[in-house]
């Protein structure tokens, strides 16, 4: 019996029902293929580190200043976790409490501005996050974003990716107390240094939200933003492999302690303390051997798959990817154009249904609403952490391709294809198990 299968009878021992949609989820993982760019799977270590005593302690503050007592231990965890997270970023300074990337870019918000202030991100239907200025969330309510786009002359060698020189002229022009950079749905590499040299020139702090690619920079497959960016912030769960939560790192001291009071007691309570034993250990098998060729497949894999959906007949924004994300624009593959059916919703919901997890997703200059979209973002994470190779993005290539051929085809082809993707979608987890579950 597996240590999961004894965690799941010791909850349905006293709670059946909550018992048996674990199962349930844990099933629905084994049995199919997680292509969305921001998910992944823990080892079983990080996913019951966060089920561990550690959850029943308080311990506001930071190690050596809590107020609280008792908290000798999740002392020395915290501390752990940050002398782990300094030596994956070869950094001076890391907050491990952020209990998610938004509060993380919340706390730097808040430390390094003003509310009201102006702050420079990229176009957020460009691969933006919503919290680089979405106007309902805290970034766009309370501070004032502008934007940057991406290239748009389709003419040129750099169409779909960031435009340079219009980065440094919107600096310019707004003078920006900070500039972000860092994105969602952006599959090439980030001249963190460029960025810096734009910061310097309009006197702005640089904050580099690197989220996605976190795992990429440890894993030496992406430029780190050290030592260009005043500040950076990241996820753990994404490509770092880790707990859901948040991680915020700089090389200035004055900054690190201005987001430690901006983090707690500006907007955080308690720590959630399971979570970061959990990321102490997610960040120290980042830091094992076996990481760097982790990430290097990530990126190999990326390859392959975007190679095979455009030989398929499918666009791949910007003409490829360079990291472990790319978008698809559905609108090449459908005989009418954005005028079809074969939306990202739409392939969302077909794709779902022969066990391939995506997320819809828009595309740069998308006329469609943001909850139909033009487009899938696809990401490898996943799929390399349970094995695959080259053969078996390849063979993914070709169930996505089936499944949205056949949508396009109507109903009774779309089930037919469906089910027949399913089984063989399948066969294929079973060949390739997550660790910790057992085939199904």
């Amino acid at each position: 019996m597996t240590i999961h299968d004894q965690i799941v009878e010791l909850i349905r021992s006293q709670d059946p029902e909550a018992a048996g949609i674990v199962q349930a989820e844990a099933e629905r993982q084994s049995s199919t293929i997680e292509l969305i760019a921001s998910e992944n799977h823990a080892s079983e270590a990080v996913m019951h580190a966060a089920g561990t005593c550690m959850t029943n302690k308080y311990a506001e503050g930071y190690p050596g200043r809590r107020y609280y007592g008792g908290c000798e231990f999740h002392d020395a965890i915290e501390r752990l976790a940050q002398d782990r997270a300094k030596a994956m970023f070869k950094c001076e300074y890391a907050n491990v409490q952020p209990h998610s990337g938004a509060q993380a870019n919340a706390a730097v918000f808040m430390a390094m501005m003003e509310p009201g202030s102006t702050f420079a991100s990229l176009v957020l239907a460009d691969g933006g996050h919503l919290s680089h200025g979405l106007p309902i969330n805290f970034s766009g309510h309370y501070y004032k974003p502008v934007h940057y786009p991406l290239v748009r002359d389709a003419d040129s060698p750099d169409f779909e990716r960031i435009d340079y020189d219009a980065v440094r002229k919107v600096c310019l022009e707004h003078k920006p107390a900070m500039l972000l950079c860092g994105y969602s749905a952006y599959p090439r590499v980030i001249d963190f240094a460029r960025f810096r040299e734009i910061a310097d020139e309009v006197g702005a702090i640089l904050m580099a939200d690197v989220a996605h690619i976190s795992g990429l920079i440890v894993g030496g497959q992406h430029p780190s933003p050290f030592p260009h960016a005043h500040v950076v912030t990241t996820t753990t769960h994404k490509s770092l492999r880790g707990p859901r939560g948040g991680l915020i790192l700089t090389n200035d001291e004055d900054i690190s302690k201005k987001v430690n009071r901006a983090l707690f007691p500006g907007m955080q309570g308690g720590p959630l303390m399971h979570i970061i034993t959990a990321k102490a250990v997610a960040f120290g098998e980042a830091l094992g051997s076996g990481f760097r060729d982790y990430q290097k497949r990530v990126v190999e894999n990326a390859r392959t798959l975007a190679e095979a959906l455009t030989g398929l007949g499918y666009r791949i924004t910007s003409g490829g990817t360079d990291n472990h994300l790319m978008l698809v624009d559905l609108t090449a593959k459908d005989p009418k154009g954005s005028e079809g059916d074969l939306t990202g919703k739409a392939a969302e919901k077909w794709l779902e249904a022969a066990g391939l997890i995506t997320n819809k997703n828009g595309i740069p200059g998308d006329q469609r609403k943001p909850m139909v979209t033009s487009g899938l973002r696809l990401g490898t994470p996943a799929v390399t952490t349970r094995g695959f190779g080259a053969e078996q993005m390849k063979a993914v290539a070709g169930f996505i391709d089936r499944v949205l051929s056949a949508g396009l085809s109507g109903e009774d082809e779309l089930s037919r294809v469906t089910q027949q993707v399913r089984g063989e979608v399948r066969d294929l987890c079973a060949e390739f198990p997550l660790h910790g579950h057992a085939p199904v």
